[in-house]
């Protein structure tokens, strides 16, 4: 008997085929989301996994039986499954596991109109439902069963990011893409056109295998983007963009191949958002650089601080109005892309901004970097909350020091560095970020709360 509770995490389903997350499964996640979301369409797209193909036809299955009438988009990046659900107004669901290993698969769920849904948005409710439905209480019978039809959108995908970012007018740039065998293969030929735009596009892996032949599409580990980095100083590129399995994260190289801050990216699109609509709210989370609250007020922004998670970021954009949101993980959301995070735009914003001006982005990204950071760093540890109950006892009493608990643990001392320490939502995992204004000041500090957590 499947235990539902072990693949839907805080945001969205994630687990191994077929042990965990098998058609029967999706097909009773398919009906739970029907009757959950209402209305009586939905629209579905799927990544390149080879078991994608089965478990979205049981979700339609599943949804069908329930009355509800289906829009299957084929493959689509995630972003495209958003830009489906704001353009047709409609719940939508996309096939993924993101960057996890190819045995894994996965659902990212949304309301109409792209509007997230999480533990505290639904997702528990759908999840309980299918739980009954797999424990053998039959869904309600639907007075008519739904349809299903068949809808290429990557067309109407692409003009619609071109309408929000003109690359026209930039001056040409060489641009060497790493789709990891993932959507980027499949959307980047068609957004980044060089048919249309002063772009040349030097392809890395854009066949679409979710085996992941040549490395995990997760350009968060570093040793997934050496390939990249090779292909920009052996082509003489002007930057280096990866993109992970689902596309829905982007990161960055320069010209010499050296990774740019996705901090610093949340900050140069934070301040071109600003140009077009001054005195806007950003929103940015916990472990963002806190260069980037600095460049929003001195744009003229307000900077509003959240905790990390996509449907975390979501809610609190639309509560405030933001006009843009961005993670160190490297997700970047947009009210102009209905609140939704979308790498490919961010992409967008990083080719106008530095297309637009003569500097190389080694020189160019440098004004938007300001401190040293860590990285994140994980610790497997027993207990995560006394191991966090330790790091606040030992720096509590310390002059200069502020806490906070919006997202675990944040230190904040009063030469401006800081630390946080927050726990995995779902492993037995404590992660650390820290930043300073020189390599010694954080190493020290990263140093000094290592040996708290791992003791």
């Amino acid at each position: 008997m499947s235990d539902l509770s072990l693949i839907v995490k805080a945001y969205d389903v994630r687990g191994t085929v077929p042990d965990q997350l098998n058609e029967t499964v999706a097909e009773a996640l398919g009906t739970a989301f029907a009757e959950n979301v209402g209305g009586d369409r939905i629209v579905v797209a799927r990544d390149m996994r080879e078991s994608g193909v089965g478990l979205v036809a049981a979700f339609i299955r599943g949804a069908n039986a329930a009355g509800t009438d289906v829009i299957d988009t084929g493959l689509g990046s995630t972003d495209l499954l958003y830009y489906a659900s704001g353009s047709l107004n409609l719940p939508g669901a996309m096939f993924t596991a993101s960057h996890n290993p190819a045995r894994y698969n996965g659902l990212k769920l949304c309301r109409a109109g792209a509007r997230p849904i999480g533990q505290d948005s639904g997702l528990v409710e759908i999840r309980d439902r299918a739980q009954a439905i797999l424990d053998g209480s039959a869904p309600s019978p639907a007075s008519k069963r739904g349809d299903v039809q068949q809808r290429d959108m990557l067309a109407d995908y692409a003009a619609h990011l071109r309408t929000l970012v003109d690359l026209s007018g930039i001056r040409p740039l060489k641009v060497v893409v790493d789709a990891g065998n993932g959507m980027a293969g499949y959307t980047v030929p068609a957004v980044l056109d060089p048919a249309i735009l002063p772009l040349t596009i030097v392809p890395l892996y854009f066949e679409l295998d979710g085996s992941f032949p040549n490395h995990e599409a997760n350009p968060l580990e570093p040793a997934n983007l050496v390939d990249l980095q090779a292909a920009v100083r052996e082509h003489g590129a002007d930057l280096g963009l990866a993109f992970d399995g689902d596309a829905d994260r982007c990161f960055a190289v320069d010209e010499r191949g050296d990774a740019v801050s996705p901090s610093a990216i949340t900050a140069l699109v934070a301040t071109r958002e600003l140009a077009k609509h001054p005195g806007s709210t950003i929103i940015h989370n916990v472990i963002t650089s806190r260069a980037v609250p600095e460049i929003i007020a001195e744009h003229g922004g307000t900077a509003v601080r959240t905790r990390v998670g996509h449907s975390i970021i979501k809610a609190e954009m639309a509560r405030t109005g933001a006009i843009f949101g961005g993670e160190h993980s490297a997700h970047y959301y947009f009210r102009d892309f209905w609140f939704a995070d979308t790498g490919m735009l961010a992409a967008m914003h990083l080719l106008a901004a530095l297309g637009g001006q003569p500097t190389p982005l080694s020189e160019f990204a440098a004004e938007y970097e300001r401190y040293v950071a860590s990285g994140e760093i994980n610790s497997t540890v027993d207990d995560q909350a006394a191991r966090i109950a330790d790091v606040e006892k030992a720096f509590a009493d310390r002059d200069g020091v502020t806490l906070d608990h919006l997202d675990g643990l944040t230190l904040m001392f009063a030469d401006g560095s800081w630390a946080n320490l927050r726990p995995s939502n779902t492993e037995p995992l404590l992660r650390l970020n820290v930043e300073a204004a020189t390599s010694a000041g954080m190493a020290q500090l990263r140093d000094e709360i290592l040996e708290i957590v791992r003791a």
